[in-house]
């Protein structure tokens, strides 16, 4: 499998706190990628040192072969709900829409291809039936589906999901790890910010853990033990034992 994404001792900071110290990966492609670790783990931020978004303090982050500049239309950033405004004025068709931008000229027109690709995303997630709706008036696990539209819209090969289960149904959970196991059947890369641990197993097949360093990764089977988790979580893990998450 070709490597997609090669992070090299990359540390960030944001002040005088260090978010993440010296990670060092490589990410493969063809495979769903579970990213977990406690709350201020740095999960979110190493999302944005891939994406380009922050000025790392040491490192460097290689994306399908180069520089992010060069290949951002096809890496696709599905962020948390909390980070989008909902009252934004758009119809679901809109939304997903978007995700052909990228691929579009400066004052380009839609075509009719880029809508029917809109449309087959819409009933790829099942909310054609939504299509002009306005995001607003959407449950929680209507609007994780459209965001996830967008992003199979763009045809991207790298896809970023910061924790797309919070908020939504069972049935849409379902749906969403069906739609990403798909993908990466096609050779895609995927990378899922996740926090319940008792699912790791079932939804992916690679698992990254950290706590601001990089515990561990590999192969979930492997990699995803009691040993591990302990060192990822320390203190969280008596907490994790009575919820009933480990």
């Amino acid at each position: 499998m070709a490597k997609t994404i090669t992070v090299k001792g990359v540390s960030v900071s944001y002040g005088k706190k260090r978010v993440l110290t010296n990670i060092f990966l490589e990410i493969e492609s063809g495979n769903v990628y579970g990213v977990v670790g406690p709350n201020g783990a740095g999960k979110s931020t190493l999302f944005k040192a891939i994406l380009g978004l922050l000025n790392e303090d040491a490192g460097e982050v290689e994306v399908l072969g180069g520089a992010i500049e060069e290949v951002r239309k096809r890496v696709v950033y599905v962020p948390q709900k909390d980070d989008v405004d909902w009252t934004f004025p758009a119809t679901v068709f809109d939304i997903v829409m978007m995700g052909r931008y990228p691929h579009k000229k400066i004052f380009e027109r839609l075509s009719k291809k880029d809508k029917q690709i809109a449309t087959n995303a819409l009933k790829d997630m099942g909310i054609e039936d939504l299509r002009d709706r306005q995001i607003g008036e959407l449950s929680g696990g209507q609007q994780q589906r459209v965001f996830i539209a967008r992003a199979l819209c763009q045809e991207a090969e790298v896809f970023l999901f910061d924790e797309p289960f919070v908020g939504v149904d069972i049935t849409t959970e379902e749906r969403i790890i069906e739609i990403l196991k798909k993908l990466a059947s096609e050779g895609k890369t995927l990378l899922v910010v996740h926090h319940d641990l008792s699912s790791v197993p079932e939804y992916f097949n690679k698992i990254i853990l950290l706590n601001q360093r990089l515990i561990a990764y590999g192969d979930t089977e492997t990699t995803f033990t009691q040993e591990n988790i302990r060192k990822a979580y320390g203190a969280q893990l008596t907490i994790l034992h009575k919820t009933g998450l480990i």
